[in-house]
């Protein structure tokens, strides 16, 4: 693990030494897959056949995303393009996406298209970390949607965390019930969410120079079938 600590710290000073306060997208879910996480598949293309061979490698369907440090809000410029199933749409999408950003953020510099798999929709949580100045790193849970957004249902602990610590905080939110199946609704892998929470726990305390990560949503299939990252966001200092 030292050594996967180390590369970590690598990417880390490199967005630093570029004056970076947040990792690139494909930087996320490059650290992410070291400690475990269930990270979308993915590659960064820099040219339309590029983005095609990624697609055929990571299996259709597949989502393109701009890769830029100047852009904030992707689907703002037109930086998104999603579900697409095929090599003419992905080369399609990689053109438009380009041709957006340079007419809607003509400054921005473009790191390169991000080609990630299409995770299938499921159960959305949202878990998170952020770095308090007084108690350390505190991990956040909660369904997401309109469970976080707008009634605020998450649950918090500060690390260390321990296995009990990661199963009461799905427990303690007012929608647990859901995570068992209601209405119909199938069982949700809440062991899945358990790992997801200890790794996310564990990586906090190694690196102190991280500030926040947001993995939101992440997709909580049945029980049995894991869960998976579908977008992440991590910050420096």
């Amino acid at each position: 693990m030292s050594s996967v600590r180390e590369y970590v710290e690598e990417v880390i000073n490199k967005a630093r030494s570029e004056g970076r306060t947040k990792l690139l997208e494909h930087e996320a879910y490059d650290v992410l897959a070291k400690y475990g996480f269930p990270a979308p598949k993915f590659g960064l293309a820099n040219s339309a056949e590029e983005a095609v061979r990624l697609s055929e490698e990571i299996g259709y369907p597949v989502v393109l995303k701009i890769v830029s440090p100047d852009i904030v809000h992707k689907s703002d410029v037109g930086g998104v393009k999603l579900n697409l199933n095929s090599s003419d749409e992905v080369r399609k999408s990689f053109d438009d996406i380009l041709r957006n950003v340079k007419t809607r953020a003509p400054e921005a510099k473009i790191t390169g298209i991000l080609v990630q798999e299409m995770v299938p929709q499921s159960l959305e949580v949202i878990v998170g970390a952020t770095r308090d100045p007084t108690f350390g790193p505190v991990i956040l849970f909660g369904l997401g949607g309109i469970f976080v957004e707008v009634l605020k249902d998450v649950s918090f602990r500060i690390t260390p965390l321990t296995r009990y610590d990661a199963e009461t905080m799905l427990t303690e939110i007012k929608a647990a019930k859901i995570l068992d199946g209601y209405r119909g609704t199938p069982p949700r892998d809440k062991e899945a969410i358990i790992d997801i929470v200890l790794k996310l726990a564990k990586f906090m305390e190694e690196h102190e120079s991280v500030t926040d990560v947001d993995l939101n949503p992440v997709m909580v299939f049945e029980v049995g079938k894991g869960a998976k990252v579908a977008d992440a966001r991590i910050l420096i200092r």
